[in-house]
C-alpha cells in the first residue's frame, strides 16, 4: 500500500500542472524538476489520485476485509470532496457525454481555457474548439505543462490563417450591409473580434455552442451576440446564475443584461430561469422577491412583481411560483408559514427573480462574498444560438461546468 501511494504521487508530480497549485503559488509556474519533486500540498487532485490507489493495493493484497464493489462510484464520492459542484453538475455531465458537441471557447490563449480543455478531455463532456493563434497555443500548452493534443483532445480555428475567413466575412457582411457594415469592416471584425467571429462560426455550424467574456465587458460580447445571431421570437436576452450554497442550490436572475425590465419581460425571463433548473435535474420552486412582502406596499417594483406572478400563473399553470416577497420568506418556509400558510412553495424557494438587474446583482455579488459559494453561469437565455459569456473572474472550474451547460443546451435544442 506504502508502495502505491509513492507511485500515485510519482504519476501526479509527472502529470499536467493544476491550476488550483499555480494560483496558490501566485501563478508560479511548477513542473516536475528541482524545484518539484513532490505535489504540491494544495492539489485537489490528491485525494482522487492516491486514495483509490491505496485502497486498490489493500484489496489486491487482502488487506481489505471490505473491498469496494463499485470503484466509479468510490471516485466520485472522493471528487464530491474536491468539486463542490460535482453532485449538482453529475446530471448534466452525464448528459453531455451521450452526443458530445463541438463548443468553441474564443479566449483559446488563455492559461484559464487550457487547464479547462485538459480536465474537458479527460471528462469527455464535449469537443472544445479553440479560437485562437495556433503557435501561441501550442507554446502555452508545453510550457503549463498540460498533456493535450491538437486534433484528439481540441481543435484549433487560428483567427490569423482561418480556412473559413473568406466565409465568415461575406457571411458577416451580407447579414449587416444594410446596417452600415461594409465588406472592408466585416474583414477587421472577423480579423480583431474573436466573439463575433464565434458567431458566424455558430451560424455557418463550424461549431454547437460558444462560450466567450473571459475578455471585455459583458455589454460589448452580448451586443456581439445579438448583432449577428439574433434574439428568439418572443424572447428578450437575460441571465441566469446558479449559486451552490452549504444550504442547498440557488439561482438569481436576472443578473446581467436587463436593468429594469417590464412585467411582461420579467414574466418571460422567468419562465426561461425555470427552463434552465430544469436542466440541472431540480423542479424549480420560484420566488419573486421584492422590498414588498404580499402586498404591503404598493410602489411601482411592488406592483410590477405582483402583475409578474399573474402573467406566469397565466402562461405556466402548474409552475411553483409565489410572491411577490420578502428574501427571507422565500428561504425559510417557518417564516413564510407565519406570513402565507397557504403558500405553494414547500421548503426554500430554488429560483429568486429579482426586479431589477441591481438587486440580482447585489444579491448574486453578496452571497458570493459571504458565503464562498460556487457559481454556475451566467446562463445567457433567449438568443438564436447556445451562447454564453463569462466573466472575468470565472475560475477553471466554472469554465469546465459552461461548456457542458453549453453542450447539454445544443443537444436540446438541435
Amino acid at each position: 500500500m506504502k508502495l502505491a501511494a509513492v507511485y500515485a504521487i510519482a504519476d501526479l508530480a509527472l502529470a499536467e500542472q493544476s491550476e488550483v497549485v499555480t494560483s496558490a503559488y501566485g501563478g508560479a509556474e511548477v513542473s516536475f524538476g528541482p524545484d518539484y519533486l513532490i505535489p504540491k500540498p494544495f492539489d485537489p487532485r490528491l485525494i482522487v489520485k492516491i486514495a483509490p490507489a491505496v485502497a486498490k493495493a489493500a484489496m489486491d493484497s487482502g488487506v481489505a476485509t471490505r473491498p469496494i464493489e463499485d470503484f466509479d462510484a468510490y471516485l466520485e464520492k472522493l471528487t464530491q470532496f474536491v468539486y463542490k459542484t460535482n453532485l449538482f453538475m453529475k446530471p448534466v455531465f452525464a448528459q453531455a457525454k451521450q452526443d458530445k458537441k463541438r463548443v468553441l471557447l474564443t479566449d483559446g490563449e488563455e492559461t484559464r481555457v487550457l487547464h479547462a480543455v485538459q480536465e474537458i478531455a479527460t471528462l469527455g463532456i464535449a469537443q472544445p474548439v479553440l479560437l485562437g493563434r495556433t503557435h501561441i497555443i501550442a507554446e502555452k500548452i508545453k510550457k503549463l505543462g498540460l498533456h493535450l493534443e491538437a486534433g484528439r483532445d481540441f481543435d484549433i480555428i487560428d483567427i490569423e490563417n482561418n480556412p473559413h475567413y473568406e466565409q465568415c466575412w461575406q457571411s458577416y457582411y451580407n447579414k449587416l450591409k444594410r446596417q452600415g457594415m461594409t465588406p472592408a469592416g466585416a474583414k477587421r471584425k472577423m480579423l480583431h473580434n474573436p466573439t463575433a467571429l464565434g458567431s458566424v462560426l455558430l451560424e455557418l455550424g463550424k461549431a454547437d455552442a460558444m462560450l466567450c467574456g473571459l475578455v471585455g465587458p459583458y455589454p460589448s460580447h452580448l451586443n456581439a451576440i445579438k448583432e449577428f445571431n439574433g434574439v428568439k421570437a418572443g424572447a428578450i436576452p437575460a441571465t441566469v446564475n446558479g449559486l451552490v450554497l452549504p444550504t442547498g442550490n440557488l439561482f438569481i436572475a436576472d443578473t446581467f443584461v436587463n436593468p429594469n425590465p417590464t412585467a411582461e419581460e420579467l414574466a418571460e425571463i422567468t419562465l426561461m430561469s425555470a427552463e434552465e433548473v430544469r436542466r440541472f435535474g431540480i423542479e424549480p420552486q420560484v420566488a419573486l422577491v421584492s422590498h414588498s412582502n404580499y402586498g404591503s406596499a404598493n410602489d411601482e417594483n411592488a406592483v410590477k412583481m405582483r402583475q409578474v406572478l399573474k402573467l406566469v400563473q397565466e402562461k405556466a399553470p402548474d409552475l411553483i411560483i409565489d410572491g411577490e416577497m420578502h428574501c427571507d420568506i422565500a428561504l425559510s418556509e417557518s417564516l413564510r408559514n407565519e406570513v402565507m400558510p397557504d403558500s405553494p412553495l414547500k421548503g426554500a424557494a430554488n429560483l429568486l427573480i429579482m426586479p431589477t438587474m441591481e438587486a440580482a446583482r447585489i444579491s448574486l455579488n453578496l452571497l458570493q462574498g459571504t458565503a464562498t459559494p460556487i457559481t454556475i453561469g451566467p446562463i445567457l437565455m433567449g438568443v438564436n444560438k447556445t451562447a454564453h459569456i463569462l466573466t472575468s473572474a470565472s475560475s477553471v472550474r466554472r469554465i469546465i461546468n459552461m461548456v457542458a451547460v453549453a453542450a447539454v443546451k445544443a443537444q436540446q435544442e438541435a
